[in-house]
Protein backbone atom coordinates (compact mmCIF):
# COMPACT_ATOMS: atom_id res chain seq x y z
CA UNK A 1 0.00 0.00 0.00
CA UNK A 2 2.75 2.28 0.62
CA UNK A 3 6.47 2.22 2.02
CA UNK A 4 6.09 2.94 4.87
CA UNK A 5 3.70 -0.28 5.51
CA UNK A 6 5.90 -2.31 3.23
CA UNK A 7 9.22 -1.76 5.11
CA UNK A 8 7.33 -2.30 8.58
CA UNK A 9 6.00 -5.91 6.61
CA UNK A 10 9.14 -6.68 5.52
CA UNK A 11 11.02 -6.43 8.80
CA UNK A 12 8.21 -8.43 10.61
CA UNK A 13 8.55 -11.13 7.77
CA UNK A 14 12.35 -10.99 8.47
CA UNK A 15 11.76 -11.58 12.18
CA UNK A 16 9.90 -14.33 12.03
CA UNK A 17 6.26 -12.46 13.53
CA UNK A 18 4.94 -12.40 10.09
CA UNK A 19 4.05 -15.62 7.77
CA UNK A 20 2.27 -14.01 4.86
CA UNK A 21 1.21 -11.25 3.46
CA UNK A 22 -1.05 -10.16 0.12
CA UNK A 23 -0.54 -7.40 -2.56
CA UNK A 24 -1.98 -4.18 -3.24
CA UNK A 25 -1.33 -4.70 -7.12
CA UNK A 26 -3.12 -1.96 -8.63
CA UNK A 27 -0.95 0.38 -6.25
CA UNK A 28 2.34 1.85 -7.72
CA UNK A 29 4.33 0.31 -4.35
CA UNK A 30 3.56 -3.03 -5.48
CA UNK A 31 6.05 -3.00 -8.51
CA UNK A 32 8.65 -0.68 -6.82
CA UNK A 33 8.95 -3.35 -3.81
CA UNK A 34 8.20 -6.82 -5.67
CA UNK A 35 11.53 -7.48 -6.11
CA UNK A 36 13.00 -7.03 -2.69
CA UNK A 37 10.01 -8.89 -1.17
CA UNK A 38 10.95 -12.00 -3.55
CA UNK A 39 14.97 -11.59 -2.22
CA UNK A 40 13.39 -11.32 1.16
CA UNK A 41 11.04 -14.63 0.75
CA UNK A 42 14.12 -16.67 -0.58
CA UNK A 43 15.88 -16.20 2.94
CA UNK A 44 12.77 -15.85 5.51
CA UNK A 45 9.89 -18.12 3.43
CA UNK A 46 6.82 -16.68 3.27
CA UNK A 47 3.58 -17.06 1.55
CA UNK A 48 2.86 -14.02 -0.87
CA UNK A 49 -0.18 -13.57 -2.28
CA UNK A 50 -2.82 -11.23 -4.17
CA UNK A 51 -4.60 -8.40 -2.25
CA UNK A 52 -7.99 -8.45 -4.24
CA UNK A 53 -8.86 -5.07 -3.99
CA UNK A 54 -12.64 -3.74 -5.02
CA UNK A 55 -12.74 -0.95 -2.49
CA UNK A 56 -11.35 2.57 -2.66
CA UNK A 57 -8.71 2.76 -4.98
CA UNK A 58 -7.98 3.00 -9.13
CA UNK A 59 -9.31 -0.12 -11.19
CA UNK A 60 -6.22 -1.77 -13.04
CA UNK A 61 -9.68 -2.82 -15.49
CA UNK A 62 -12.26 -0.57 -17.20
CA UNK A 63 -14.56 -2.00 -14.66
CA UNK A 64 -17.57 -0.99 -16.46
CA UNK A 65 -20.41 -0.28 -14.29
CA UNK A 66 -18.13 -0.94 -11.32
CA UNK A 67 -15.65 1.59 -11.05
CA UNK A 68 -16.87 5.96 -11.68
CA UNK A 69 -14.05 7.55 -13.20
CA UNK A 70 -11.66 4.68 -13.27
CA UNK A 71 -12.18 4.46 -8.72
CA UNK A 72 -13.85 1.96 -7.33
CA UNK A 73 -16.37 1.88 -4.97
CA UNK A 74 -16.64 2.05 -1.20
CA UNK A 75 -16.56 -0.88 0.61
CA UNK A 76 -20.80 0.28 1.77
CA UNK A 77 -22.26 0.63 -1.51
CA UNK A 78 -20.21 -2.80 -2.94
CA UNK A 79 -21.75 -4.73 -0.07
CA UNK A 80 -25.45 -3.31 -0.82
CA UNK A 81 -24.65 -4.17 -4.39
CA UNK A 82 -23.05 -7.26 -4.08
CA UNK A 83 -26.32 -8.72 -1.42
CA UNK A 84 -28.45 -7.80 -4.39
CA UNK A 85 -26.71 -9.53 -6.73
CA UNK A 86 -26.44 -6.22 -9.05
CA UNK A 87 -22.60 -6.39 -9.16
CA UNK A 88 -21.48 -6.82 -12.73
CA UNK A 89 -20.12 -10.02 -13.31
CA UNK A 90 -18.02 -9.16 -16.50
CA UNK A 91 -16.66 -6.34 -14.44
CA UNK A 92 -15.50 -8.29 -11.71
CA UNK A 93 -13.78 -10.75 -13.76
CA UNK A 94 -11.91 -8.59 -15.79
CA UNK A 95 -10.57 -6.81 -12.86
CA UNK A 96 -9.25 -10.07 -11.21
CA UNK A 97 -7.45 -11.24 -13.97
CA UNK A 98 -5.75 -7.65 -14.12
CA UNK A 99 -4.78 -7.80 -10.71
CA UNK A 100 -3.53 -11.37 -10.86
CA UNK A 101 -1.73 -10.71 -14.17
CA UNK A 102 0.20 -7.41 -12.71
CA UNK A 103 0.81 -9.71 -9.40
CA UNK A 104 2.95 -12.74 -11.71
CA UNK A 105 4.07 -10.17 -14.03
CA UNK A 106 6.37 -8.70 -11.12
CA UNK A 107 6.29 -12.42 -9.05
CA UNK A 108 6.98 -14.77 -12.09
CA UNK A 109 4.71 -17.00 -10.18
CA UNK A 110 1.31 -17.46 -8.80
CA UNK A 111 0.30 -16.18 -5.95
CA UNK A 112 0.47 -18.80 -2.51
CA UNK A 113 -3.13 -17.55 -1.17
CA UNK A 114 -5.79 -15.09 -2.75
CA UNK A 115 -7.40 -12.58 0.52
CA UNK A 116 -9.31 -9.46 -0.37
CA UNK A 117 -9.15 -5.75 0.59
CA UNK A 118 -11.81 -5.19 3.36
CA UNK A 119 -13.06 -8.58 2.76
CA UNK A 120 -14.41 -7.86 -0.25
CA UNK A 121 -13.29 -11.18 -2.08
CA UNK A 122 -15.98 -13.61 0.06
CA UNK A 123 -19.08 -11.41 -0.49
CA UNK A 124 -22.19 -12.77 -2.18
CA UNK A 125 -21.35 -13.06 -6.18
CA UNK A 126 -17.98 -11.63 -6.21
CA UNK A 127 -16.63 -14.96 -4.31
CA UNK A 128 -18.21 -17.16 -7.21
CA UNK A 129 -16.03 -15.17 -9.53
CA UNK A 130 -13.12 -15.32 -7.81
CA UNK A 131 -13.33 -19.44 -7.28
CA UNK A 132 -14.00 -19.72 -10.81
CA UNK A 133 -11.47 -18.12 -12.00
CA UNK A 134 -8.87 -19.08 -10.16
CA UNK A 135 -9.70 -22.77 -10.69
CA UNK A 136 -9.63 -22.08 -14.24
CA UNK A 137 -6.55 -20.34 -14.53
CA UNK A 138 -4.29 -22.62 -11.60
CA UNK A 139 -6.14 -26.11 -12.10
CA UNK A 140 -4.08 -28.45 -9.77
CA UNK A 141 -1.78 -25.57 -8.32
CA UNK A 142 -4.93 -23.26 -6.81
CA UNK A 143 -3.92 -20.84 -4.34
CA UNK A 144 -5.26 -21.02 -0.97
CA UNK A 145 -7.97 -18.54 -0.01
CA UNK A 146 -9.26 -16.34 3.07
CA UNK A 147 -11.83 -18.07 4.46
CA UNK A 148 -13.20 -15.27 6.58
CA UNK A 149 -15.71 -17.26 9.14
CA UNK A 150 -15.36 -19.54 11.91
CA UNK A 151 -18.27 -21.14 14.45
CA UNK A 152 -19.62 -18.32 16.32
CA UNK A 153 -18.57 -20.52 19.51
CA UNK A 154 -15.55 -20.26 18.89
CA UNK A 155 -15.76 -16.17 18.27
CA UNK A 156 -17.60 -15.82 21.64
CA UNK A 157 -15.07 -17.46 23.54
CA UNK A 158 -12.90 -14.82 22.26
CA UNK A 159 -15.43 -11.79 23.24
CA UNK A 160 -13.02 -9.33 21.60
CA UNK A 161 -13.85 -8.41 18.25
CA UNK A 162 -17.01 -10.70 18.62
CA UNK A 163 -19.68 -7.73 16.90
CA UNK A 164 -17.18 -7.30 13.66
CA UNK A 165 -16.75 -10.80 13.26
CA UNK A 166 -20.09 -12.38 13.60
CA UNK A 167 -20.80 -8.80 10.57
CA UNK A 168 -17.99 -10.19 8.61
CA UNK A 169 -18.76 -13.80 9.14
CA UNK A 170 -22.44 -13.70 8.26
CA UNK A 171 -21.56 -11.31 4.86
CA UNK A 172 -18.69 -14.34 3.99
CA UNK A 173 -21.06 -17.29 5.15
CA UNK A 174 -21.07 -19.90 2.41
CA UNK A 175 -17.64 -19.11 1.06
CA UNK A 176 -15.55 -21.83 2.71
CA UNK A 177 -17.94 -24.85 1.37
CA UNK A 178 -17.78 -23.17 -1.83
CA UNK A 179 -14.05 -22.98 -2.32
CA UNK A 180 -14.14 -26.84 -0.58
CA UNK A 181 -16.55 -27.85 -3.68
CA UNK A 182 -13.32 -26.64 -5.96
CA UNK A 183 -10.59 -27.61 -4.44
CA UNK A 184 -9.48 -24.66 -3.08
CA UNK A 185 -7.95 -25.23 0.37
CA UNK A 186 -9.20 -22.80 3.18
CA UNK A 187 -8.26 -21.39 7.03
CA UNK A 188 -10.91 -23.22 9.61
CA UNK A 189 -10.42 -20.10 11.96
CA UNK A 190 -10.31 -16.49 11.31
CA UNK A 191 -9.12 -14.33 14.22
CA UNK A 192 -7.79 -10.56 14.42
CA UNK A 193 -11.05 -8.24 14.41
CA UNK A 194 -11.50 -5.40 16.51
CA UNK A 195 -12.28 -1.77 16.60
CA UNK A 196 -9.01 -0.34 15.88
CA UNK A 197 -9.07 1.75 19.16
CA UNK A 198 -6.27 1.69 21.82
CA UNK A 199 -8.52 0.29 24.37
CA UNK A 200 -7.96 -2.44 24.71
CA UNK A 201 -4.24 -2.65 24.15
CA UNK A 202 -3.35 -4.31 20.94
CA UNK A 203 -1.24 -7.33 23.25
CA UNK A 204 -5.06 -8.31 24.25
CA UNK A 205 -6.24 -8.35 20.54
CA UNK A 206 -3.87 -10.50 19.73
CA UNK A 207 -3.33 -12.87 22.52
CA UNK A 208 -7.31 -13.50 22.57
CA UNK A 209 -6.49 -14.43 18.68
CA UNK A 210 -4.28 -16.79 19.80
CA UNK A 211 -6.86 -18.70 22.11
CA UNK A 212 -9.50 -21.06 21.43
CA UNK A 213 -9.55 -24.33 19.08
CA UNK A 214 -8.82 -24.40 15.42
CA UNK A 215 -5.39 -25.90 13.54
CA UNK A 216 -5.60 -23.49 10.48
CA UNK A 217 -5.78 -20.40 12.49
CA UNK A 218 -5.58 -17.12 10.50
CA UNK A 219 -4.70 -13.92 12.17
CA UNK A 220 -5.02 -10.81 10.43
CA UNK A 221 -3.57 -7.36 11.45
CA UNK A 222 -2.60 -4.08 9.95
CA UNK A 223 0.76 -3.67 11.32
CA UNK A 224 2.63 0.01 9.28
CA UNK A 225 4.55 3.13 9.58
CA UNK A 226 2.50 5.92 8.61
CA UNK A 227 4.27 7.83 6.34
CA UNK A 228 2.46 10.44 2.99
CA UNK A 229 2.15 7.77 0.75
CA UNK A 230 -0.54 6.14 3.10
CA UNK A 231 -2.10 9.29 4.14
CA UNK A 232 -3.43 9.81 1.04
CA UNK A 233 -4.18 6.24 0.42
CA UNK A 234 -6.11 5.22 3.63
CA UNK A 235 -7.51 6.14 6.79
CA UNK A 236 -6.13 3.80 9.18
CA UNK A 237 -2.78 5.04 10.64
CA UNK A 238 -2.24 4.81 14.36
CA UNK A 239 -3.26 1.72 14.95
CA UNK A 240 -1.11 0.08 12.29
CA UNK A 241 2.05 1.63 14.12
CA UNK A 242 0.46 0.17 17.42
CA UNK A 243 0.19 -3.12 16.29
CA UNK A 244 3.70 -2.93 14.38
CA UNK A 245 5.35 -1.40 18.16
CA UNK A 246 3.84 -4.74 19.58
CA UNK A 247 4.74 -7.40 16.87
CA UNK A 248 8.62 -6.03 17.24
CA UNK A 249 8.59 -6.62 20.99
CA UNK A 250 9.26 -9.10 23.41
CA UNK A 251 5.57 -9.45 24.34
CA UNK A 252 4.71 -10.52 21.22
CA UNK A 253 7.68 -13.63 21.76
CA UNK A 254 6.77 -14.43 25.47
CA UNK A 255 2.38 -14.45 24.03
CA UNK A 256 3.13 -16.80 21.55
CA UNK A 257 5.72 -18.97 23.30
CA UNK A 258 2.73 -18.93 26.12
CA UNK A 259 0.16 -19.78 23.85
CA UNK A 260 2.19 -22.94 22.38
CA UNK A 261 2.27 -21.24 19.03
CA UNK A 262 4.33 -19.89 15.96
CA UNK A 263 3.95 -17.95 12.88
CA UNK A 264 3.34 -20.58 10.38
CA UNK A 265 3.12 -21.07 6.43
CA UNK A 266 -0.49 -22.52 5.10
CA UNK A 267 0.81 -25.91 3.92
CA UNK A 268 2.95 -26.36 7.44
CA UNK A 269 -0.60 -26.01 9.19
CA UNK A 270 -1.88 -29.43 10.23
CA UNK A 271 -4.11 -30.44 13.15
CA UNK A 272 -0.90 -32.19 14.63
CA UNK A 273 1.07 -29.24 14.80
CA UNK A 274 0.84 -26.18 17.05
CA UNK A 275 1.55 -22.99 14.48
CA UNK A 276 -0.76 -20.05 13.16
CA UNK A 277 -0.26 -18.79 9.92
CA UNK A 278 -0.71 -14.72 10.13
CA UNK A 279 -0.42 -11.79 8.24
Amino acid sequence: MSDGVSTAIEELIERGRLSATGAMTGLPGWKRRASGLKALVARHPADIGLHFTLTGQRALSPARGLARDGRLPEIGPLVLRALAGALPRAALRDELRAQLDAFEDEWGAPPDFIDGHQHAHALPGIRAILIAELTQRYGARLPWLRNCTEPASWARQRKLGLRKALIVGTLAAGSAPQAAKAGIATNDSFRGLYGFTADPPYRAVFRASLAGPGTRVLVHCHPGIVDDELRRLDPLLEPRERELAYFRSEACEEDLAGAGVRPARFHETAPASASVAGG
